[in-house]
């Protein structure tokens, strides 16, 4: 275990206020969400995460779904954490879709499998995904071809983001489980983690579209945002080598 994925687990552990845990978790949640649409601002989330109350005052209202997700982003940061030293698999992914869905009005609905995946067909982008009927088949084979990888370096977690969102395995919240697994699977394998600022979703969703003829847009979004997370590590930690 890196000594990052210690400190995290760490600062998680004493419940530290104002670390990087705590830094991490507000900006995951705040950037992954607000990508999905959601109205939360930056400061409303950290309220959600430092005080578990809601208290905006005269701000304007934001959607019931969009707290309870925010919320149950937390809680799947931390089961990330928490399951670091399980091997990868579709049941840490199911349960990332788990976390993240239950309590919202899309679980309340009769076709929308929380924590399974989908039963109706889907489009993102206007692009056809894996139709429901294969996605078991087409996700055991992306697993299998990842899990088989004799050393995972950054581009074959990227590149498996990519596989998984042209799956969409899910009826809806594959964007923020994908970008969940990205930062688990930095940390098990030694990689400074990333994340996506949702200021820069347009090059994120161009990277993600080309990726089959152009790789670099998606990397290099993904390498800034890991020199942005790499300047959130040196300012907590100093200089400290962690990989």
């Amino acid at each position: 275990m890196s000594r990052l994925t210690t400190y995290l687990i760490e600062e998680k552990q004493a419940k530290r206020k104002g670390g990087l845990y705590h830094k991490t978790q507000v900006n995951l949640a705040y950037n992954s969400n607000r990508i999905e649409g959601s109205r939360l601002t930056e400061e409303q989330t950290r309220y959600i995460f430092e005080t578990r109350t809601i208290g905006f005052k005269e701000e304007e209202a934001v959607p019931v779904d969009d707290i309870i997700e925010t919320s149950n982003h937390f809680v799947a940061f931390d089961y990330l954490l928490d399951t670091l030293e399980n091997p990868f698999s579709s049941k840490i992914i199911k349960e990332f879709h788990s976390i993240l869905k239950t309590g919202t009005s899309d679980a309340q609905k009769s076709w929308f499998c929380v924590g399974d995946w989908k039963k109706l067909a889907n489009e993102v982008g206007g692009v056809k995904t894996t139709l429901p009927e294969n996605v078991e088949t087409e996700m055991n084979k992306l697993n299998d071809w990842y899990n088989t990888l004799p050393k995972i370096v950054f581009e074959n977690i990227i590149e498996y983001h990519h596989h998984f969102e042209t799956i969409h395995p899910f009826q809806d919240g594959n964007g923020r489980v994908g970008r969940l697994i990205m930062f688990r699977e930095c940390l098990r394998n030694d990689i400074i983690p990333f994340i996506i600022d949702e200021r820069h979703k347009q090059f994120y969703y161009r990277g993600l579209k080309e990726f089959g003829k152009a790789r670099g847009y998606l990397l290099d979004t993904c390498l800034s945002a890991q020199d942005t997370y790499g300047e959130f590590v040196k300012y907590f930690y100093g200089n400290n080598k962690f990989y």
